[in-house]
């Protein structure tokens, strides 16, 4: 039987919106409780009420709130080169005279060629300077995945500059930004030269872009004491400087890295896996199909940190070690995100109806020290509707100024859902235009304003509307 944290037992409440599903020790699934109505409903007062008709058809919002498309695929940036498409994860950062710094993430492969910043052939890669890049594809195929940066104007609404700002990298899925005013790209793939004649290198690594107005692309040096692996997205608790990290597997662990100097990533440090105290390689998936108990949603659990070895994994093999060695096992950690003192993130198709779950982590007050032991860190359950009319297959987050949880659904039809601190669900925003993921939800720093991708298309989205305030 699993046992729960010291320091916090069960919550009695369990939202009808935040826990659709009852988990009980040693259970083998869930008891499905429907929702009272057909379709989705909310608690009144929750979320900013209904969603209205776009007249363009593209995102239906909220009463009072607007939106615009700040940024294209295939727009002509201030470099020379092209938007990349496949817009995935993003941060923002403060600028000169209250403008908003954006990095985005582009999930972008060599093949196809359309779509890439330097044009429908490659026709403008002569233009690059090579030594920048991470991967130029023997100067022939480059890998195209990698990050622009924009500079937007909250006073015209418009991108004033935008720009390519590391290149050469691959499937640059999610990442975080840092306290130290960069962000952290992370590779989603694992190629290496024999899998492709024109790759150079192996990939799977976290490359570090600051952020800066200056039009610039960067020299990709991979973090690679970050470990190599099906990277997702990393938080920085501003605290200690160590960066957590999700791995986009069925069969993930939760990592941490300790770096040997808090903001300086590069001059190495500690990979470690997440496992939970007590109970040694814990599957916290919940699918219906595993014969294994259930692992209950507003439990908190302690937890404490394995080494992990060999970082650079040249067998792809990290969540092996980690969970041999006792490490607990999640379906496919995607987005993640540092809020007040804690850390959420998404499983995107964890739960019994394999929906999704969202987790939270609560570092201790001595983490990544000896101390941490008596006072450990904690793990929750937080969420897991198993009901597709709350949630589907969120993936990227974000924590808003307020303190909701902000989720991306990565589905055909998808929806940007908030939860509250209660666990209660509601929708912000419906993609009505295309049949493709929302990506990358982040708010301005000053909080006005929500950016938000659309991928297929390969759109930047820039929402505004009545807030709450703080």
């Amino acid at each position: 039987m699993l046992t729960t944290s010291s320091k916090s037992s069960r919550r009695d409440f369990l939202s009808l919106a935040g826990s659709a599903s009852l988990g009980f020790l040693g259970l083998y699934q869930f008891v499905h409780t429907p929702l009272q109505a057909a379709g989705f409903s909310q608690r009144p007062g929750m979320g900013y009420g209904p969603l209205l008709p776009d007249p363009k058809g593209i995102l239906n919002l909220p009463k009072g709130f607007t939106y615009d498309i700040i940024s294209s695929k295939g727009d002509l940036m201030s470099d020379g080169f092209y938007v990349p498409g496949a817009a995935d994860g993003m941060a923002t950062f403060r600028g000169p005279k209250g403008k908003t710094i954006l990095i985005r993430n582009h999930e972008m492969s060599p093949d196809p060629t359309k779509g890439g910043a330097f044009g429908k052939n490659n026709e403008l890669f002569s233009k690059v300077k090579k030594e920048l890049l991470y991967d130029a594809g023997k100067g022939q195929k480059p890998e195209l995945g990698g990050t622009t940066t924009l500079v937007y104007d909250h006073a015209s609404g418009k991108v004033e500059k935008q720009f390519l700002s590391l290149a050469g990298t691959s499937r640059n899925c999610a990442g975080g930004p840092t306290p130290w005013n960069s962000w952290i790209t992370c590779e989603e793939t694992t190629i290496v030269p024999k899998d492709d004649n024109f790759c150079e290198k192996e990939h799977g690594y976290n490359f570090e872009v600051p952020a800066t107005t200056k039009i610039q692309l960067n020299q990709a040096v991979p973090l690679k004491e970050m470990g190599r692996m099906n990277h997702e997205a990393v938080a920085v608790d501003p605290r200690t400087g160590i960066v957590y990290l999700t791995e986009d597997a069925g069969d993930s662990l939760i990592y941490r890295y300790i770096p040997n100097v808090p903001g300086k990533l590069h001059k190495g440090g500690k990979l470690q896996a997440l496992k939970i105290r007590g109970h040694a390689s814990q599957d916290t998936r919940n699918w219906k199909t595993l014969k294994t108990p259930v692992f209950p949603v507003n439990t908190k659990f302690d937890v404490e940190w394995i080494d992990i070895q060999d970082v650079e994994s040249p067998k792809n093999n990290l969540r092996y070690q980690g969970f041999d060695k006792g490490a607990a096992r999640f379906a496919r950690g995607e987005g993640m995100w540092y809020g007040t003192n804690e850390i959420y993130f998404a499983c995107t198709n964890g739960g019994n109806a394999g929906a999704g779950q969202v987790f939270r982590y609560i570092p201790s007050a001595q983490e990544g020290t000896a101390q941490e032991t008596q006072a450990p860190g904690t793990l929750e359950l937080f969420v897991e509707p198993n009901d597709r009319d709350i949630v589907k297959n969120c993936d990227n987050l974000t924590v808003a100024p307020w303190g909701d949880v902000m989720l991306c659904e990565d589905h055909p039809h998808p929806f940007v859902v908030g939860v509250t601190a209660k666990g209660e669900f509601y929708k912000l925003a419906e993609n009505v235009g295309y049949e493709s993921e929302f990506a990358g939800g982040v708010f301005s720093p000053d909080g006005s304003t929500y950016f938000v991708n659309i991928q297929g298309p390969g759109l930047t989205i820039a929402i505004r509307g009545p807030w709450r305030t703080i």
